[in-house]
């Protein structure tokens, strides 16, 4: 194998169904699938610290550094040589969802979050982003906010989750070279085919999938 790989992100508010078509789409390419927060085991550390509503709180600018070290080691550990072997990586999360989370969601200044995640992933980027969009309140039914199982995150009010979707959408206008937008409301099926039809779109030839 030759040549750099690439990086597919996949993204969208709690419930838009993107650790699903990210797993999908990683075994159709054959790419390493991975995820953030937690795919380290510093990070899975790092994810309880930010997201188990078991622990304190942690303020705005601590949480944002939190996933900034998630990402940090994230990048070294696994996508950076996973990248340099030439292998194609699908990532469930990436920079973007620090810049919808705490900038929008939370309200930080963009300006310095967008300087602390270039730098935590030493300047890696996506060649390709791809929001996952429903409604607010469709991503909300499918999560089960009910129970215990629901993270710090997810419990916060629709209204924090609205500007983290208003916050995607906005990135991804602002940039439409390296993000793509797709309606996620329908099946699993539906969807995933519409997330390959965009890779295709964007990132062909494709890496040849041996089984």
């Amino acid at each position: 194998m030759s040549g750099r790989g690439r990086l597919i992100a996949l993204e969208g508010v709690d419930g838009c169904g993107k650790s699903t078509q990210a797993r999908l789409l990683a075994d159709a390419l054959g790419a390493l699938a991975t995820a953030e927060p937690g795919a380290t085991q510093l990070g899975a550390t790092l994810r309880r610290l930010v997201l188990d509503p078991g622990l304190p709180p942690v303020s705005d600018r601590a949480e944002a550094l939190l996933v900034a070290a998630d990402r940090a080691q994230h990048v070294s550990e696994v996508v950076l040589p996973a990248l340099e072997e030439g292998r194609w990586v699908v990532t469930d999360r990436f920079s973007a969802s620090t810049l919808a989370y705490q900038g929008y969601g939370r309200g930080l200044d963009l300006g310095e979050l967008r300087r602390l995640v270039s730098w935590a992933a030493a300047g890696v980027a996506p060649d390709l982003t791809v929001v996952l969009d429903v409604p607010v309140a469709v991503a909300r039914e499918r999560l089960d906010l009910d129970t215990a199982g629901a993270d710090r995150l997810e419990r916060l009010d629709a209204g924090f989750h609205e500007r983290v979707r208003a916050g995607y959408l906005a990135l991804a206008d602002a940039d439409p070279g390296t993000w793509a937008v797709l309606d996620a409301a329908g099946d699993v099926a539906a969807v995933a085919r519409q997330v390959m039809a965009v890779v295709v779109e964007r990132l062909a030839p494709l890496p040849t999938v041996t089984r």
